[in-house]
C-alpha cells in the first residue's frame, strides 16, 4: 500500500480522528487555567491600589487638630492694676508711679513694683514692697488649652513659694473670692536689715496667673509689723489685680479666636520661673 493510500485510510478512521479533537481540547482547555490566573492577578493589583488611594485620600482628607482658644488675649498696665487709695494703704510712701518690670511681650508678661520706706528718725523706720506678676498662657495645639497651661503654672508657683530658702514658719491658706482659685503664703524672713514678714498671693483666673508679693519690716528699732494686717492689704490688693485682667479683656471674651472660633497654633513660651523677685534679694 502507498504512502498516500495510507495517509487517506487515517484520515477516514473515526478513532484517529477522535484522538485529535481529544487533544486539541486538552490544549484550549489547559489554556484556561493560565487565562484565569492572569485575570485574577490583574483584579487583585488594581483592589490593592484603590485601597491605597483610598486610604491616601481619607488621610488628606483629615482636618487640622485644634484646641479652645484661650478666655484672656492680652493684659493691663501692670502698673495700674491696683487703685491709688490701695498703693496708699500698701506703700504709703511709694510716690506716684511703680517700677514697671523688663519684658520682651507685655501682653504675655508683666510686672511692677513699688518700695516705700517711712522714715521716722531716731525711732526707726517702717518699710514696706510690693512686686505685681501677670503671667498669661495661650492655647496651643502641641501643648494644650491656655487655662490648664495656666493651672500647671499655678500649682507649681504655689510650691515654690512654700519652699522658699530660709522661710520660718511658713502658712498657706486658700483665698476665696478671688479668681478661679487662689492661695496665700506667709512667713518669716530673717534679713541684716531685720525681720522681714512675707506675704505672697498666687492667683489664677482662667488663662492668666497673678503674682503678689509684699513684705514689710521695722528698720533700725521700729515695731515689726503684723503679719495678719499685711495678709489683709496683700488679699485686697490681690482681688483688685484679678478685676483688673478681667476688665481688660471684656470680661472674658476672647480677642484671639480666628473666625472659626479656633485658636491659632501660636503661643507664649511657658517661663522657667516666675518673674516676681525672690524673697532673699529685697532690700
Amino acid at each position: 500500500m502507498s504512502e498516500g493510500t495510507m495517509q487517506r485510510a487515517a484520515q477516514r478512521d473515526p478513532s484517529h480522528q477522535r484522538a485529535r479533537r481529544l487533544s486539541r481540547a486538552v490544549v484550549g482547555a489547559a489554556a484556561v487555567p493560565v487565562m484565569l490566573i492572569a485575570a485574577s492577578c490583574s483584579s487583585d493589583s488594581g483592589s490593592d491600589d484603590a485601597s491605597k488611594n483610598s486610604a491616601s485620600a481619607s488621610a488628606s482628607a483629615s482636618p487640622s487638630p485644634t484646641v479652645q482658644a484661650a478666655a484672656y488675649s492680652k493684659l493691663p498696665e501692670a502698673c495700674d492694676v491696683l487703685a491709688k487709695d490701695t498703693l496708699s494703704d500698701l506703700v504709703p510712701k511709694a510716690g506716684k508711679s511703680g517700677k514697671e518690670g523688663a519684658s520682651n511681650d507685655t501682653s504675655s508678661r508683666a510686672s511692677c513694683s513699688w518700695d516705700s520706706l517711712d522714715n521716722n528718725g531716731v525711732k526707726g523706720s517702717q518699710f514696706r514692697w510690693l512686686n505685681v506678676s501677670l503671667l498669661r498662657f495661650d492655647s496651643d495645639v502641641t501643648r494644650g488649652e491656655g487655662d490648664k497651661l495656666a493651672k500647671e503654672y499655678y500649682a507649681k508657683q504655689v510650691k515654690d513659694v512654700q519652699a522658699v530658702d530660709g522661710a520660718k514658719n511658713v502658712k498657706s491658706e486658700p483665698v476665696t473670692g478671688t479668681g478661679d482659685e487662689a492661695t496665700a503664703v506667709r512667713y518669716d524672713l530673717k534679713k541684716k536689715e531685720g525681720s522681714f514678714k512675707q506675704q505672697t498671693i498666687v492667683a489664677r483666673v482662667e488663662n492668666v496667673v497673678i503674682t503678689l508679693d509684699y513684705n514689710g519690716a521695722g528698720l533700725a528699732g521700729e515695731k515689726t509689723p503684723s503679719a495678719d494686717t499685711l495678709t489683709t492689704l496683700a488679699k485686697k490688693a490681690t482681688k483688685e489685680a484679678v478685676a483688673a485682667v478681667t476688665k481688660a479683656n471684656g470680661s472674658g471674651t476672647s480677642a484671639s479666636k480666628s473666625p472659626s472660633g479656633k485658636a491659632t497654633s501660636s503661643a507664649s513660651k511657658s517661663p522657667s520661673k516666675s518673674s516676681s523677685k525672690s524673697p532673699t534679694k529685697k532690700s
